[in-house]
């Protein structure tokens, strides 16, 4: 009863209902499709542990040795119909994970055709610059530097995004392989140098989001740190008239970029 209990009121916890994951319902289209997919499939495991667990208490207090027994038990074997059970079960229930997984997959990699806001994010060594394409401005970040002291996180690179807003996202690299990556969206992406891969989202409510690099890439990895703050579109139109403000008007592109193998190369 104790144990029971234990776990009902945890069920009732805040953590308990978004499965354990960082974050919380409505902060993306996408985490809220990927959270559901992990809360099904725990719940599915659950239910077939449940039942083993069952099965196998049940067999050892039905078939246990009685008092007065001895040898061995009668032996059977090549029992078809349990074997095919045995068989068919797995297979089914690998199949229906198979397809929610491709069904959510495909919702979540899926382009927008008409994406309210677009913006070029490049990885480089170890920072991101940030190409508002609608709006024709940009942002260049520099490496942060992690002193152990408070409100270093403020100064991190910050990519703005709009509220109830279709994104688009053109993820790349400017040198090294980096990976794109906020905790809160529940998805990350590979930035491959020469290659463009994109990440489409509806963002949902405001607030500021935590994004790191997610790929080993280099000696100052840990410090390729970055926010992403979620705001209205009226913070955000301002935003975007202070980078015009600032000087920061065209893209900054592919001109950037460098190739970390070129010495190597001419020598050879």
């Amino acid at each position: 009863m104790a144990v029971l209990a234990t776990i009902s009121l945890t069920a009732c916890s805040e953590q308990t209902k978004v499965g354990f994951l960082p974050t919380q319902r409505g902060t993306t289209d996408n985490a809220d499709q990927i959270m559901d997919l992990w809360i099904g499939s725990w719940v599915a495991a659950l239910c077939v542990g449940l039942l083993v667990w069952g099965l196998m208490l049940w067999c050892m207090v039905a078939y246990r040795r009685r008092k007065n027994e001895t040898g061995y038990p009668r032996q059977l074997a090549y029992n078809a119909p349990l074997e095919i059970f045995y068989t068919i079960v797995p297979i089914a229930m690998i199949v229906t994970l198979f397809f929610f997984s491709f069904r959510t997959q495909t919702v979540i990699t899926d382009r927008f055709e008409n994406p309210d806001t677009k913006i070029q994010v490049y990885g480089k060594q170890w920072a991101w610059d940030f190409n508002y394409l609608d709006d024709d401005v940009h942002y260049q970040g520099v490496q942060a530097h992690l002193t152990g002291q408070p409100g270093v996180e403020k100064t991190l690179p910050t990519l703005y995004l709009p509220a109830n807003s279709k994104v688009e996202l053109e993820i790349t690299s400017r040198d090294v392989i980096h990976s794109f990556w906020v905790p809160a969206f529940l998805e990350k992406i590979d930035m491959i140098p020469d290659r463009t891969n994109y990440m489409s989202f509806t963002t949902g409510r405001e607030g500021t989001f935590a994004g790191k690099c997610a790929e080993l890439c280099g000696e100052y990895h840990s410090e390729m740190l970055f926010n992403v703050s979620v705001v209205s579109k009226d913070e955000y139109d301002a935003q975007m008239q202070k980078l015009r403000d600032e000087g920061n008007t065209g893209f900054v592109g592919d001109e950037y970029n460098r190739n970390p193998n070129l010495n190597e190369t001419t020598n050879n």
